[in-house]
Parts: C-alpha cells; structure tokens; sequence
C-alpha cells in the first residue's frame, strides 16, 4: 500500500494559528498573519524545558499545604493528598477519588507521556506512531481539565466563608499545583506532533 504524500512534498504547510494551509514559500498566513514554519521552531527544546519546570514545581505542590480550614477554632492545613485521605475517611469516596484522579494520576500520566513523546521524536523513532499521535491529542484534551483541583478548593473556601464559625483559605501548595498545570498545558502546545511522523533523513 503506497503512503500518502506529506505536506512538505506537495509544497504545503499548514498555518499553526487557523490551520490555513499555504504554499510553504509564504512566511505569513494570509488569512491571520502569522507566521508559517514547516515545524514549530526549538518544539522539543522548548517543550523539555516546560516539563521540567512543571516536575520541579510537582514537588512542593504535593508536599506543601493547598488550604487551611478552621472550624470552632480549629484549624488545619492540608495537603493534595491529605485532603484525597479526608474525603476517604468522610464516607466521600467519589470527591477523593475524582481530586486524586486530578491532582495526582492525570499530571503522573502528562508527565510520562510527554517525556515518551520527546524521547521517541529526538530518536525520530518509527515505533507506534498512530498510537503516539493518539497519546498526544489525549494529552491536549485532558490538560483542560487538570485545573480541577483548583477549582475545588475555590469552591471549598468559598462556601465555608458562609460558615460563621468557619474559614477557608487557600495555601501556597494550591499555586504551585497551578502553574504545574499551566506549565504542562505549554509544553503540549510547544511539542509538534508532526516530529513523530519525521523520517530519519529529515532536518
């Protein structure tokens, strides 16, 4: 079965803004001006640094406290995991394992995936790649949603202020987690998947 023709060798190159595709003599999209590369420039490079910002900034997210609650006068500072325990412990199995699933097996999985996704497209590796492809639009469409333990504890904090015996806030844990996913949903953006499609011979 003869492979389809890629875009580089029928002259194209599709604009990464809106997806026109062009001649790949053009430096700019003519419908949005941007500018056009037949790969997105120093994609791997850019990506490994994003990943290992976001490893290094895993670290304190999940050892530092992300709220604090006081109740009667009572007050505690929890973390991601102490909170997933809390929950557990409360009889509130499906919040636990949905934060747990968030803020623990969703970036574990992102970080994985895109170091795979990195090594095997600097090896310009053949090995799987439609599954690779796959892996990585998975990793697109999940990063949206990584923000969901940010979002809980928000909610957290803001309906216990209606407790006039109770306070909430949110600790510093709760910001590193932040740009954890911030980092990690830039370093998707920055990786070209059509470096896994690149043979050997390509630059």
């Amino acid at each position: 079965m003869t492979a389809a023709p890629r875009a580089t060798e029928l002259g194209l190159v599709g604009c990464h803004t809106c997806g026109l595709t062009c001649a790949i003599g053009q430096t700019r999209c003519p419908r949005c001006a941007s500018h056009l590369h037949p790969r997105k420039p120093d994609s791997l490079a850019r990506s490994w640094a994003l990943l290992i910002a976001a490893l290094v900034l895993y670290v304190p997210s999940n050892m530092l406290p992300v709220m604090y609650t006081s109740m009667l006068g009572r007050g505690e500072a929890s973390t991601i995991l102490h909170g997933v325990v809390e929950f557990w412990k409360a009889g509130s199995w499906d919040i636990a394992l949905l934060i747990f699933i968030a803020s623990v097996a969703v970036p574990s999985t992102k970080f994985l995936v895109l170091g795979m996704l990195l090594v095997s497209a600097r090896r310009k590796s053949p090995w799987a790649r439609p599954q690779r492809a796959r892996l990585y639009r998975l990793v697109e469409l999940i990063g949206y949603w990584s923000m969901l333990d940010v979002v809980v504890v928000a909610l957290v904090c803001a309906l216990v202020q209606f407790h006039l015996l109770g306070t909430a806030e949110p600790r510093a844990g709760i910001v590193f987690f932040g740009l954890v996913v911030v980092l990690t949903m830039f370093a998707a953006m920055s990786f070209d998947p059509r470096l896994i499609w690149d043979a050997d011979d390509d630059a």
